[in-house]
């Protein structure tokens, strides 16, 4: 938690509203994976401990609110109702809207006002309240406004209407915390270690350091470790980015929620519990989270001065009107007429709808945006980190290249390759063999196989001896590789992994294996440079493979070979420069970076941990769809600054009128009905103005 020197007194913010706590005297204060966090209110508590809990409150709220807020809206204009006059049912349906659905407003405007600060709650608070009090009083003292309409319809539908907006934020919330969960949920149960000289299966939260741990084919390694006994390969793609499988044998170091692919392996724990990388990682989600500041809404912004201003004007209205001796009911109903025509009906929708049409816009073109704080803000980026694997390439190793030898054909190369290793559990196998069924060869029967660890494998295939591995392979058996040596150096040059097939004694070519750019990159990084965005490229792979990569793209800047605590690091330095970062990426070493960019956006075919801690996920794992969320960002920010200029402008044009600066002049006086015709116009300017966004289309293909 970071706290700001106040003096004598150290403030910290709030995770969840982001309005800063006396950390010395708050006594509301969690302690979460050693992380301190204060809070301004039980709500806010609540809120960040048990958001699932809370989510489910606020969505029976919005329910019963609407439920109540629905029928006002009709009876007001349809006054059928039987029994008791029209006004006492309006009365009857509002109030429990008011004050039980409007109850976290008034909680907010009061800690606001404790702050002393205005904010959106205060508008909210002070304009719904001030319809109904006037309309409570026209309908039980009909005496003092003798004339009066009554407005309950409007105090309860922007009471509703705001809690369906802050429904959707609080969802996107505890999609949040399901990130770190997930984590968590990578982090093996049980371990199987060695003690006293045989094999026990234990809770992972009693494997000590320096346990012998033993993990089989297809498990997670439990632990940080080193490998002590046994070969085989490890992918540790989740972790690192690397998309080929690390070869591991003795002395090699593993890390915890990797998946052990071929061989059993024996290893030391070295880290355990908290001190494991994937420990590490959940940690800095979770700080990069609470430590990425709130967006400070615009209508909030505007509703700090504006919220004061309007009441300063309301009391010396009613003052001064009192003074010139028009009497306390003339007065009062000045007021009143101020504090209505402020309502902040149309503002307390003109940012939600405007999101709204925007989200479910982006949805229709498979981008899928969590929350309005990342479309605010992703019409502000000047610079986009992406990751390597899985997000411009297909984070699967594929056959790229067939060089032939000695008359060997490259489909004979290619069918015994794969007939070499359709035996081996060597991850490579399996692109070998995808290649050549792709291409319907024949693949020769195996007949027998051995591994050769660190080398590659040796096989009989249809009555032929067949090796396939690298240049040690090669020099052992006494083949000469001195005549494709150059070649085999320049597929190496361009990232590339390189096998050598030897068939009955001769060398009959290379074949190369890489991980693929998707058909979409090329483009997906032009666009993003033609919109004047820096594109820097960020990967865990070693810095040759990235390189290849970047010039395929036509990326200058390349960050390779970097663990998942630097990636986050490196965005906040980023940060620091003064840019406004926006990372993409997929795997779960990315998580902390998309949680401390300023906008996440994880590919849709990525891990769950990266589509959770993502702001934005493209669902059709179509890198061009970065360039459209921009876009859309940028239409729906200029729509919500539109919204808020309508919201505002019948209401403010109207005050002085409703100050009564008119009535010596011209004897105007503005009627309350007025006000609320105004405020009413103005939601339908702002409802429609939104509307248009569903127009948008994407300037991509």
């Amino acid at each position: 938690m970071r706290l700001l020197s106040n003096g004598s007194r150290k403030m910290a913010k709030d995770p969840v509203c982001g309005m800063y706590v006396d950390e010395k005297t708050s006594k509301l204060k969690a302690t979460v994976h050693g992380l301190d966090y204060y809070f301004c209110s039980e709500g806010c508590l609540k809120t960040f401990l048990r958001p699932e809990v809370e989510l489910r409150n606020l969505k029976i709220l919005v329910v019963f609110s609407m439920t109540l807020a629905i029928p006002t809206l009709i009876f007001t204009h349809l006054p059928v109702l039987p029994v008791l006059p029209i006004n006492v049912w309006l009365f009857i349906l509002a109030t429990p809207v008011q004050f039980i659905g409007g109850q976290r407003y008034y909680r907010g405007a009061f800690d606001a006002v404790r702050n002393r600060s205005a904010n959106m709650d205060t508008l909210i608070a002070v304009g719904t309240s001030a319809a109904w009090v006037y309309s409570t009083i026209v309908t039980f003292a009909p005496s003092i406004f003798p004339d009066g309409e009554v407005y309950f319809d409007t105090s309860a539908v922007i009471i509703a209407l705001i809690l369906l907006g802050r429904l959707f934020e609080d969802i996107a919330k505890v999609k949040a915390s399901d990130a770190i969960r997930k984590l968590m949920e990578l982090q093996p149960t049980v371990a199987t270690v060695v003690r006293d000289g045989s094999e026990t299966e234990i809770p992972i939260e009693k494997v000590e350091s320096g346990d012998t741990v033993i993990v089989r084919p297809g498990e997670r390694i439990p632990v940080d470790g080193e490998v002590i006994e046994g070969y085989s390969y490890v992918d540790e793609k989740m972790v690192t980015g690397e998309s080929m499988p690390a070869e591991k044998t003795v002395g090699d170091r593993v890390i915890a929620a990797t998946i052990n692919r071929s061989g059993l392996i024996k290893l030391r724990a070295t880290k355990v519990g908290k001190d494991t990388m994937l420990s590490q990682i959940i940690r800095l989600v979770e700080e990069a989270q609470v430590a990425r500041a709130p967006i400070q809404r615009l209508a909030d912004s505007v509703s700090s001065y504006f919220v004061p201003a309007v009441i300063f004007i309301a009391f010396t209205s009613f003052a001064v009107w009192n003074l010139f001796g028009q009497g306390f009911t003339f007065s009062l109903g000045v007021f009143i007429s101020v504090l209505i025509i402020a309502c902040p009906c149309a503002l307390g929708i003109a940012t939600p709808t405007a999101i709204m049409v925007g989200t479910g816009k982006g949805a229709e073109n498979g981008i899928l945006i969590k929350g309005g704080e990342y479309l605010e803000k992703a019409h502000k980026l000047n610079t986009v980190v992406l990751d390597k694997t899985g997000t411009l390439t297909k984070g699967e190793p594929s056959v790229t290249d067939v060089v032939t030898a000695h008359n060997y054909t490259e489909d004979q190369v290619l069918a015994f390759s794969a007939s070499a290793e359709s035996g081996s559990e060597h991850p490579l196998g399996e692109a070998f063999v995808r290649a050549a069924r792709d291409k319907r060869l024949t693949i020769p029967r195996l007949e027998s196989f051995e591994a050769l660890p660190g080398r590659g494998v040796a096989a009989t295939c249809s009555g032929k001896k067949v090796l396939l591995g690298n240049r040690r392979l090669m020099m052992e058996n006494g083949l000469p590789i001195a005549h494709v040596e150059s070649r085999i150096k320049d597929l190496e040059s361009q990232g590339k992994t390189v096998m050598l097939t030897a068939i009955e004694g001769k060398l009959a070519g290379i074949v190369a294996v890489a991980d693929t750019l998707k058909e979409t990159s090329r483009s997906a990084v032009d666009q993003l440079r033609r919109m004047n965005l820096e594109v820097i490229m960020l990967t865990g792979d070693n810095e040759r493979t990235a390189k290849a990569i970047s010039k395929q793209l036509g990326i200058d800047r390349v960050i390779a070979e970097i663990l998942p605590a630097d990636k986050a690091e490196i965005i906040r330095k980023l940060q620091s420069e003064g840019k406004i970062v926006g990372m993409v990426g997929d795997g779960v070493n990315d998580a902390p970076a998309l949680a401390q960019s300023d906008v996440g956006i994880a590919i849709g075919g990525g891990t769950d941990i990266a589509l959770e801690t993502g702001g934005i996920v493209l669902i059709r794992d179509d890198l061009r769809d970065v360039a459209a969320a921009i876009q859309l960002s940028k239409r729906t920010v200029r729509k919500i600054k539109q919204n808020l200029f309508w919201a505002f402008f019948y209401n403010t044009v109207l005050i002085p009128v409703a100050a009564g600066l008119l009535y010596p002049i011209l004897g105007i006086l503005l009627n309350p009905m007025f006000a609320a015709a105004a405020m009413s116009f103005s939601s339908v300017t702002v409802v429609a103005n939104s509307l248009l966004l569903r127009r948008f289309t994407s300037k991509i293909y």
